[in-house]
């Protein structure tokens, strides 16, 4: 028997974007300017309680509070790596989980967000996948993890310069609350992160490629391949059955021309399964001529999947095999892997425990 989903006991504030939020004023006989000051408290000043805006009438707090809450991420657990990277695991309304994670670079401060609980892909490196699709965030659950993290950097005076959407989770899933969260954070009245500082990473859901092509926004897109053929591919990531890879690279081909914009392809090199020269030679022959970018990624160890990444020496000949092919190539720089950062690791772990 399916497990009925708990409903929260309110819609989240963090729900809402501008033009929502004057839809919901306009119905309360608000003036909509209020919803320009309601966003300041909320993504400027960053409160999490409606009696904290004081330049609005008591009377529109208390409507607010009756008809909105804010979301509650109750901080599991809070590690730090050697390298300034910080993972959260946190709690929500309902007892689920889940994981974001802040990552210092040279050229500013980033977060990765999750955008479901659990993820029903199945790509078999991953942990995300452990126990499968729980259930979507709301878009204000995604909203606040970025919040949460922004007001403990801002005690320090550092701020959030960019965000990719690689947690847990598939956001083309969820699209309609990814789509809110990403206006969120781009919106001059929101989190004004530059549309340019902000990557959405899929495994290839064609139709939302597609979608998410004619949105035309300035916002980066990144695509799991993982593997250059549907053969291999649909071992790894069943979502390949669905979806395959001449339908995905047709999706990207779109995507390119509608938008003028690169397209990242992500690929996680996994010793003696993915990462043999041929590979490098059938993936440059598919992506040669074409506006984008691979990033290698030397897979992460999962205990359940039992894995081994691939040698320094291959990464560096795959690398150069795709470059001969005028693919432009970039090894991802690894961060907090002293704290087990990737997606789903920590996670995988807290619900082995509670298991117990």
């Amino acid at each position: 028997m399916k497990k009925e989903i708990q409903l929260p006991e309110k819609p989240f504030i963090y729900d809402l974007t501008l033009e929502a939020l004057q839809d919901w004023l306009k119905s309360q006989d608000e003036p909509a300017f209020r919803a320009g000051q309601i966003f300041d408290w909320l993504y400027g000043k960053r409160v999490v309680d409606f009696d904290d805006m004081t330049n609005l009438s008591k009377e529109l707090r208390e409507k607010l509070k009756a008809s909105y809450q804010f979301v509650t991420l109750n901080e599991i657990t809070k590690m730090e790596s050697k390298d300034g990277t910080i993972k959260f695991l946190f709690g929500l309304y309902d007892n689920h989980a889940i994981e974001t994670v802040v990552m210092r670079h040279n050229y500013g401060i980033s977060i990765c967000v999750t955008t479901q609980v659990g993820c029903r892909i199945g790509c078999t490196f991953c942990a995300s996948t452990l126990g499968g699709l729980k259930r979507n965030l709301y878009a204000g659950e995604i909203v606040a993890q970025v919040v949460y993290a922004q007001r403990l950097l801002d005690a320090t005076n550092e701020r959030i310069s960019s965000i990719v959407v690689m947690g847990s989770g598939e956001p083309f899933e969820n699209y309609e609350a990814t789509k809110t969260f990403l206006t969120l954070m781009v919106h001059d009245k929101g989190m004004k992160i530059g549309q340019r500082h902000v990557t959405v990473s899929t495994s290839g859901i064609v139709p939302q490629i597609r979608e998410f092509a004619d949105w035309n926004t300035q916002i980066n897109l990144a695509i799991s391949i993982h593997a250059p053929n549907d053969a291999l591919r649909s071992k790894l990531m069943p979502v390949n059955r669905r979806f395959p890879f001449a339908d995905v690279m047709d999706a990207c081909r779109y995507y390119i021309e509608k938008t003028g914009r690169r397209i990242t392809f992500e690929y996680a090199l996994i010793n003696g399964v993915n990462d043999q020269p041929e590979h490098a030679e059938e993936l440059g022959a598919v992506l040669k001529g074409m506006l984008c970018h691979v990033n290698l990624i030397p897979v992460n160890y999962v205990p359940e999947r039992d894995y081994v990444r691939t040698p320094k020496e291959h990464i560096f000949e795959f690398k150069r095999i795709l470059e001969s092919k005028q693919v432009n190539t970039t090894i991802r720089r690894e961060q907090g892997h002293d704290i087990a950062a990737a997606c789903g690791q920590l996670r995988a772990k807290h619900m082995e425990s509670t298991a117990r």
